[in-house]
This record gives C-alpha cells, structure tokens and sequence, in this order.
C-alpha cells in the first residue's frame, strides 16, 4: 500500500517546499502573465529568470500602486485610441478610391495596383495615415473593375472601400 502512494507523496513534499513570490509582469510572456498583472510564481524562476531579464518587478506595496495607476492609464489611452479609431473607421465606410492605370488587351493591367497603392491613395483622400498591412486584398489588383476592399483597423473594426480602375 505504501508503494501505491509513494509517487503521491514525492510530488506532496516537492511542492511543500517550493517558495513562490508575488511578481508583477512588466512585459506579457505566453502561459504565465500579461503586462500589468500581479501573479505568484515559483521563487526561483522569479529570482533567475523575470527579475535579471527585467520581465517582472518584485510586487511590493508602492509598485503594486505604481503598476494600478499604469494599468489605469494605459486602458484610458486604449479607450481614447478605439474611438479615434472607430471615428476613422465611419470616415472610411464606403468610401471609393479611383485608380487610373495603363491597361493593355482584355482588361490587364501594365503592372498592379498593390495594397501599398490602395493605403496611400486612401490616405490622401481621408486625410490621415492608413498603414498598408491594414488593407486586405488576396493578391494585388491586375484587372480593370471595381473591387470591394476591406481595412483592418482593429477589434470589430473592418469598413469597407471600392477600389476602381479605370
């Protein structure tokens, strides 16, 4: 019966003598902590491996105060940052961005109209930047038309445009 249990009982003592710390994460790192979050974690990988990398902070009284005045900011700003973006997204919507490009038989065109061209075309009709990776197209525009084109600019925030060449 001992021989059953002992396996039960190595893994008892071990954590019985495992020392954990209160760290708050500076950085997100996958499968243990987010920016800004307050975790106990294992005393030695604390010690080891957060702190000499700078990844965490020893959660003491004032830095636990330090990181909730952080945490409080850092969401105002995002919340100030969806609605800018919400207002461009409401700018964007519909919008129709017109191209005029050398087109050769049957409708192709001499070279392609990429999201680069789209970004910065768009940009210029708005007002304000529009980073290229945000435009989302299959591949790059080779034939006279009117496409439908999407803009990724964050959560739940995907306006459509039109893309005309002409």
């Amino acid at each position: 019966m001992l021989l059953a249990t002992a396996p039960l009982l190595v893994y008892w003592w071990r954590d019985f003598y495992r020392n954990y710390m209160k760290v708050i994460f500076i950085r997100d790192i996958t499968g243990k902590g987010r920016k800004g979050e307050i975790r106990e974690v294992a005393e030695g990988y604390a010690r080891n491996f957060l702190l000499p990398r700078g990844l965490a902070l020893l959660a003491t009284p004032a830095v636990i105060k330090q990181a909730e005045t952080l945490i409080r900011k850092e969401s105002q700003r995002q919340d100030v940052e969806q609605s800018e973006l919400q207002k461009l997204a409401q700018e964007i919507e519909g919008r129709e961005v017109h191209f005029q490009a050398r087109i050769g038989a049957g409708g192709r065109l001499f070279g392609s109209i990429t999201a680069a061209d789209i970004a910065r075309e768009l940009s210029q009709a708005i007002g304000s930047p529009v980073d290229k990776r945000k435009v989302e197209i299959d591949k790059a525009l080779r034939q006279e038309g009117s496409y439908e084109v999407t803009i990724r600019l964050g959560k739940g925030l995907v306006p459509k445009i039109k893309v005309v060449i002409e």
